[in-house]
């Protein structure tokens, strides 16, 4: 397995690390990132994660599996499984999560990279999505994160084109957050100071984000759940606490 995962106090890394393959990921690195995310979700010590590769972010799918694993329509339809399973891990993690990339981000990188809540690029990274060229339909979950980053008039033409977006580009059309020289540190310093908030808030925040992309705008019973839980929170009684004594809350 090529995927790795390192914990330094509240932040935990997840590595993307077989360079000779531009960090091209297998059948296996997919199936074992619910595994490891899982990991994430269970140790209460970590609170946020980053996710990165090693020179490059990843290239993607490794194509050269796919004359063996994904050679007819079952083992596509396999295949394509881990992948959906091991990119859901990403996305519905209830942590906050950042993508650092650098070089490629292409295919099953970037849809990893669009997994996470933001994504942080060098200025000399690479994006693309790129089915077609391969006679790939895109996955609709993956094709829906692509039109909630980058609206659907560019979603269609990364789609269409299978052409690579270079990052100043991205972060024009909001594929990315911010563009700086070290995106792995950058990535870990806002992953900090997520894990430095309130998780009550962080953790609501997520929930009602991700109702709204999901077509959910109304204000059901769960979602007032989460407001009288936050103020009978200890979070909300330091918080109030130490804006009171004009110091920095202590979550």
């Amino acid at each position: 397995m090529t995927v790795t995962l390192d914990v330094a106090g509240p932040v935990a890394t997840l590595t993307i690390d077989r360079p000779a393959k531009r960090n091209a990921m297998s059948f296996e690195m997919w199936s074992a990132l619910p595994v490891l995310l899982g990991e994430v979700e269970a140790d209460e010590s970590v609170r946020s994660l980053v996710v990165r590769g090693t020179d490059h972010f990843s290239a993607g799918a490794d194509i050269s599996e796919f004359t063996t694993l994904r050679a007819d329509p079952e083992g596509a339809r396999r295949y394509g499984a881990a992948v959906h399973a091991g990119e859901r891990s990403i996305a519905t993690l209830h942590k906050p999560v950042i993508a650092a990339v650098t070089g490629v981000c292409v295919g099953g990188g970037c849809e990893i990279a669009l997994a996470c809540d933001l994504r942080v690029a060098a200025p000399d990274a690479r994006f693309g999505i790129t089915p077609a060229k391969l006679g790939i339909v895109y996955n609709a979950t993956s094709t829906k994160r692509l039109v909630e980053a980058v609206g659907p008039a560019w979603a269609r033409q990364i789609l269409f084109t299978g052409e690579l977006v270079d990052a100043a580009t991205a972060l024009r059309i909001g594929l990315v957050n911010e563009l700086c020289e070290d995106p792995v540190a950058r990535a870990t310093e806002l992953a900090t100071t997520m894990a430095s908030r309130s998780q009550v808030s962080v953790h609501g925040a997520k929930t009602i984000i991700t109702r709204i992309t999901d077509g959910n705008h109304t204000e059901d019973e769960s979602v007032h759940t989460l407001y009288e839980a936050s103020v009978r929170s200890d979070d909300y009684a330091e918080g109030v606490r130490a804006f009171l004594e004009k110091r920095p809350p202590r979550f």
